[in-house]
């Protein structure tokens, strides 16, 4: 399976947006829609509607290698969520038919269509409100500090809501919050086409039952060293001081101490700024043939360049390579170029230089097979704007 890292603009800057000064008022609303993939694959094909629907890599009867990339409601009922093994997604699946439940439905990413259909989305709320950040393909803040009141706020996503819903016809739910941190995870607290608000006072509270790994940025082993101390909500988490918290975790522990208190002065920015470009592909079956691994590089590099070029790049820095081997551990090696490279020949040779030690002992002294490997181009550069 492919993996997608996409730009959505060729011309991109980070900008915060000069009318979020002038408002008296922080109102952020962030807008996620429901089951995105899924919920398109639903739209188009009727017979699929209600169905447990999962999108992602070929399950290959239990023996597939990639992932989940999204599930539906339905299929998230039998335990199936993104980014799960598809070999797992299919046990489950089987598990759930046994049961005498609908027949789980694997289906194939469809990225270009996804694509198309996040950009009508984002032209709607583009529409309704000034400064609007897309957070990936199918989430975005927004900025509603014009508005002035909660409740206007609520108003108006509502009918951004209603909007997505008659003309795109899925759905999406919403959280309104002080800041975007507030506002991602209230997102989340009513879905499938739910709103959720929190004001500034209520921020602090509703933060305190829910799970430290609700906090974006606490990930696993973040979670697992705080679980060994006997920390499991952010209510638990709170007991520690900004200089203990500092002391375990460094930058990361200032900055954690002010997220488990609500505190999030980040930007609302127009356009991300493309860091990447890169795809991935897990082997149908674990090699290390040099052919097989050279003919799928050069077919990633070709990808990569594709978009690189289709989304207005000139040039790149730095290529990234990825190598997952049979046993799950993961590695990567970079190379970053003393003039830009443009081409196709530079990433693919570039690329191959990266590559050959993971294929003898100077980084695979046990000679184990290769499950992934991925190629990006990082450092990108544009042609400058008009002056």
């Amino acid at each position: 399976m492919l993996a997608y890292h996409a730009s959505r603009t060729a011309r991109c800057f980070l900008k915060s947006h000069p009318f979020s000064k002038k408002y008296m008022k922080r109102i952020v609303a962030h807008i996620d829609m429901d089951a995105f993939f899924a919920a398109i694959e639903e739209r188009d094909t009727p017979r699929f509607k209600g169905a447990a629907l999962v999108i992602g890599a070929d399950p290959k009867n239990g023996l597939g290698r990639g992932v989940v990339s999204t599930a539906s409601y339905k299929a998230r009922e039998y335990g199936i969520k993104s980014a799960m093994p598809i070999s797992q997604a299919w046990k489950l699946a089987s598990a759930a038919r046994e049961r005498g439940e609908p027949a789980t439905i694997f289906l194939p990413v469809d990225m270009k269509k996804y694509v198309r259909v996040s950009d009508e989305i984002f032209q709607i709320l583009k529409q309704h409100v000034p400064l609007v950040e897309a957070a990936s393909v199918d989430e975005a803040y927004l900025d509603l500090g014009f508005t002035k009141s909660y409740k206007k706020a609520a108003e108006l996503c509502r009918k951004i809501k209603n909007d997505i819903k008659k003309r795109v016809r899925i759905t999406a739910s919403v959280g309104l919050g002080p800041n975007k941190l507030i506002a991602k995870i209230a997102s989340d607290r009513d879905k499938p086409n739910g709103m959720t608000i929190i004001t500034e006072k209520q921020a602090e509270k509703f933060l305190e039952p829910l799970s430290i790994r609700t906090i974006p940025g606490v990930g696993p082993k973040t979670e697992k060293f705080f679980q060994e101390k006997g920390i499991q909500t952010v209510r638990d988490l709170k007991q520690y001081s900004l200089q203990e918290l500092q002391l375990f975790l460094g930058k990361w522990g200032v900055d954690l101490y002010h997220r488990v208190r609500g505190e999030d002065d980040s930007p609302i920015v127009e356009e991300r700024e493309a860091k990447s470009i890169g795809e991935q592909e897990t082997f149908d079956e674990d090699t290390l043939d040099s052919r097989i691994i050279f003919e799928r590089l050069k077919a990633l590099c070709e990808g990569v360049i594709q978009r690189f070029k289709k989304d207005g790049f000139i040039g790149y820095r730095t290529i990234v390579l990825t190598v997952r081997f049979e046993n799950f551990t993961t590695f990567s090696s970079s190379h970053t170029l003393s003039d830009a490279g443009n081409s196709f020949d530079t990433l693919y040779r570039e690329g191959m230089k990266l590559m050959m030690p993971y294929l003898d002992r100077r980084k695979n002294p046990r000679r184990q097979k290769i499950r992934l490997i991925g190629i990006r181009v990082e450092k990108l550069e544009v042609l400058p704007f008009p002056v």
